[in-house]
């Protein structure tokens, strides 16, 4: 039983990482899962019996998607002591990212792009976008400014500026370029003012 379960388990790892490959680089509609079947080595069964359908397959890969930058743009969060660092670090996440040889795009918004209203890929890009928008809240009410919600949407403005800008960064940093608005705006703006300083302002 245990066997049975680890290999299982190891169809599904080697299903996901080819799904993933395949479908952030060509598109999920333009793979089909023979494709992926192939690329991963598998039994052809193996896709049906693990996850069910395309649909589900696709799920998983947003969903890993997903929890991958998320570990990862905790990690970047943690080691800002700062809560104001705390709330800017994404953007250094963002550079990070951006400078690896085989991104290609926010693949939430890539899957979105190619799919129906109220499909699988809509629904993991509305996650996403659900969870940046708690992100940035989050962080800007911790970091005590006088308008998190209102901070919170302005960095999710630059945050999106960013991903837009980056195919055509070869001069610039898009993230680091977000940051460095950011930061002006905390130095200019009355909502990113932190609300001790603003009251004693009054």
């Amino acid at each position: 039983m245990a066997r049975s379960s680890s290999k299982k388990g190891e169809a599904r790892a080697r299903l996901l990482e080819a799904a993933d490959e395949l479908f952030y680089t060509e598109g999920i509609h333009t793979v089909g899962i023979d494709r992926i079947i192939e690329k991963a080595g598998v039994a052809k069964g193996s896709l049906y019996y693990i996850f069910g359908s395309k649909d589900e397959l696709v799920k998983a890969y947003l969903e890993n998607r997903h929890g991958n930058w998320t570990r990862r743009v905790e990690e970047h969060v943690e080691r800002a002591v700062d809560p104001t660092d705390r709330m800017l670090a994404v953007f250094d996440a963002l550079d990070e990212l951006f400078a690896e040889p085989d991104y290609h795009g926010c693949a939430f918004q890539r899957a979105a792009a190619e799919s129906e209203e109220g499909s699988v890929e809509q629904l993991g890009n509305e996650a996403f976008r659900t969870w940046l928008d708690d992100l940035f809240y989050g962080l800007a009410r911790d970091a005590a400014v006088a308008d998190p919600k209102l901070v919170g949407r302005q960095l999710v403005l630059l945050y999106d500026g960013a991903v837009g800008s980056e195919p055509d960064h070869a001069s610039y940093a898009p993230g680091a370029l977000a940051k460095s608005i950011a930061v002006t705006l905390l130095d200019s703006s009355p909502a990113w003012q932190p609300r001790t300083e603003l009251a004693a302002a009054k």
